[in-house]
């Protein structure tokens, strides 16, 4: 009984992902240090010099927006089973 295998695991498969996954470590070195010879604005706080200041900024604004919408709907939206009737 031969298991065919899933495309997760064809070899293929485990280049591309291993060629995303390079590729996406080099944008994000390119976004860390590109801005230091590409832009020359001065920054209104210390912080905003910060190498992928705006990247790290960015993605704890998106978790802080989802847990507060999940701590929203627990609390608030969220009604018991039986709140229609019995």
């Amino acid at each position: 009984m031969s298991r065919r295998s899933s495309i997760v695991h064809r070899p293929s498969s485990i280049v591309l992902k291993r060629w995303l996954y390079a590729c996406l470590a080099l944008l994000v070195l390119i976004e860390a240090v590109a801005p230091r010879f590409l832009y020359h604005d001065h920054a209104h706080f210390p912080f905003e010099d910060w190498p992928a200041f705006g990247s790290i900024y960015g993605f704890f604004a998106c978790a802080a927006i989802i847990v507060v919408s999940k701590l929203l709907g627990k609390l608030w939206l969220m009604r018991p089973e039986n709140y229609y009737g019995p």
